[in-house]
Parts: C-alpha cells; sequence; structure tokens
C-alpha cells in the first residue's frame, strides 16, 4: 500500500505543474485589463499604465511566468488587489468554511441517499424504489440557487426556523478560537455549547441545500451497486444457507457494493467543493468559491491561480484517500497493488 501511494504521489508532480501553467495562461487571455478596472472609469492613460507596470503587466509573458513560478516556490501565492491581502491568507481562511459546508452536504446526502439505495435495490419495483427515482430526479434537476433561495423562504421567511442566511455566525457571536477552521469542530474543542449551536444554526440550511443536490448521483450508484451484488452467486449462496436477510444485505451485499459508491463520494465531494460557490452567495457564505468568483469578475490574476491550485491539491489528496480507502474495504486491492 505504501509503495502504491508513494507511486501515485510520483504521478502527482506533473499535473500540478501542468495546472499551473495551464491556469496562469488562461487567466492572461480572460477579457478585461486589471490595471483598467483598479484605475477606475476616470483614470487617464497614463495612470493605466503606470498601474500595470507596478503589476508587472508589462513584462513579457515569458518573465511574467518564471516570477511567478519562483514565487510559487516559496509559497507566496501573490497579493489579492481586491482586498489587498495575501491569496495564501485569504484560501487559508476561506477554505474551512467552503469545506466544513460541503462535508456537511455530503454527510446529509449520504445520510439519506445510501439507505435509499440500498432500500430501492432490495425492495426492486416497489414504491419506494420509485420514490427513490423521482427525488434523485427532483434533486438533480432543481438548480442549486433555486433550492437554497426556496428552502430559505419555507424555512427563515415562513417558519422561522432558521436564521437569517448572513454568514457562518450570527453577529452577536464571535468566531472561536481557531484550531481547525470548521467552526463546528472548534466550537466543541472550546467546550461552548451555546456557540456550537449558532454555528450549526447557520450552517444546516445550506447544507442541506448541497445535500438535495448531490442525492442523485449518491442514490443511483448505490442502488446500481447493490444490485449487481444482490444477483451474485455468493449472495445466492448466503440467502441458502439460511442467513438473516440483514445480516445478507449489509454484511455480505453492502460492503461489496462500497467500492463504486467510495469512487462516486469523492467525485461528488469535488464537485461540491468546487462548484458551491451559487450556495455561498445565497446564504452569505465567505467560502472560497465566492472569493474565486469575485477575483475572476475583478480580472485579480492572483486570487484565481491560488484557487486552482488549491483545488487540484484538494483533488489530488482526495483520490489518494479514495486509493487508501480501496485498501481497507477490500483486501484484494492491496494484493493487486
Amino acid at each position: 500500500m505504501l509503495g502504491k501511494i508513494l507511486k501515485r504521489l510520483g504521478t502527482v508532480v506533473p499535473s500540478l505543474i501542468g495546472v499551473v501553467i495551464v491556469t496562469f495562461l488562461l487567466t492572461r487571455v480572460m477579457p478585461g485589463d486589471p490595471a483598467a478596472y483598479f484605475a477606475g472609469p476616470a483614470a487617464t492613460p497614463e495612470a493605466i499604465e503606470e498601474i500595470r507596470r507596478s503589476l508587472g503587466l508589462d513584462r513579457p509573458l515569458l518573465e511574467q511566468f518564471l516570477a511567478y513560478v519562483v514565487d510559487l516556490a516559496q509559497g507566496d501565492l501573490g497579493t489579492s488587489l481586491t482586498t489587498g491581502l495575501p491569496v495564501m491568507h485569504e484560501i487559508t481562511t476561506r477554505l474551512p468554511a467552503s469545506a466544513e459546508l460541503t462535508l456537511l452536504g455530503l454527510i446529509v446526502s449520504m445520510a439519506i441517499a445510501l439507505p435509499l439505495g440500498v432500500l430501492a435495490a432490495v425492495r426492486q419495483g416497489s414504491w419506494i424504489d420509485h420514490l427513490s427515482r423521482v427525488i434523485a430526479t427532483a434533486g438533480v434537476s432543481l438548480p442549486v440557487f433555486f433550492t437554497g433561495l426556496l428552502l430559505v423562504y419555507v424555512f427563515y421567511f415562513i417558519l422561522g426556523w432558521a436564521p437569517a442566511p448572513m454568514g457562518r455566525l450570527d453577529f452577536f457571536f464571535s468566531d472561536p478560537e481557531r484550531v481547525t477552521g470548521f467552526f463546528l469542530i472548534d466550537s466543541l474543542l472550546m467546550g461552548d455549547l451555546e456557540l456550537f449551536r449558532a454555528a450549526f444554526s447557520q450552517i444546516w440550511l445550506p447544507a442541506l441545500t448541497l445535500g438535495i443536490f448531490s442525492l442523485a448521483p449518491i442514490t443511483r450508484m448505490t442502488r446500481a451497486s447493490m444490485l449487481a451484488v444482490l444477483a451474485s452467486d455468493f449472495v445466492r449462496t448466503a440467502r441458502a444457507n439460511g442467513l438473516p436477510p440483514g445480516k445478507v444485505v449489509i454484511t455480505y451485499a453492502f460492503r461489496n457494493a462500497l467500492l463504486p459508491i467510495i469512487t462516486t463520494l469523492g467525485m461528488v465531494f469535488s464537485f461540491l467543493l468546487g462548484a458551491n460557490v451559487l450556495v455561498e452567495k445565497v446564504f452569505a457564505w465567505p467560502g472560497i468559491g465566492s472569493y474565486a468568483v469575485e477575483a475572476l469578475i475583478a480580472s485579480d490574476f492572483a486570487p484565481v491561480q491560488g484557487f486552482v491550485l488549491a483545488m487540484a491539491i484538494l483533488y489530488v489528496l482526495l483520490n489518494l484517500l479514495i486509493d487508501i480507502l480501496y485498501g481497507v474495504i477490500d483486501p484484494r486491492v492491496r494484493i493487486e497493488a
């Protein structure tokens, strides 16, 4: 297993180099002039040219790229022109907010989709099978921002069960002492249950929005994988030997159906982490997605490049984690490796 991990890490370096090159080139061909944007509409051509020189945009493209690589090797992702803060600081501050929201949304989705997919496979053709298809189709058909606005209207405006969608905490609370960056975990580490309740009251509705949006692929993959395993010879043998139905389904069938489900969970988490910007906008969530979009609109190169690089590293680590889980779930994967 260790050899497989090292081998996978060895193949990562060319991918990250490609990401750095492509991201750098794409940000340079984006429409809009950052110098003109930050100079303002009333700026003279001389003032715009002065800003362009101060940003290094007047230098040849190769020279700009080499300077960027040198800074990147030193852990310097540049400074955001819109906020005036180092990009590394912004990413390390905002990434836990996006990761906490995405992870909780995935947990909500798993809590609904996995039992639903298993029951739909066990009772194929029944009402619960049809219900799972309807729920999965509805979840993926509704735009995520519409689902978020609908939930805000129902749970905040009509029922009053949720607080105003104003970020990670209410104005009356201060951020917990930073340990993991996850407010739910950090508040528990502080032993502040009131702060935990405040953080949870703000996050459960956007997490539910992401969970509904990601129901479809997890439910469908769980159902399809379970159907394939339930039709296998060893499951029929287990049933013929008189084993309890619950043990056959959970111990034998579900564990052998986990590999494609784990792959789907990894893909869904990666997609949600990079695409939850609409949810962040609806709920005023200070995450990395909204930060990158605002920088993209302003033609602010450094945050966009830092965002793409951070996402690429996270995807690599996530794929590595999935490989490790493969070996834990199915020992044959370790033997083949």
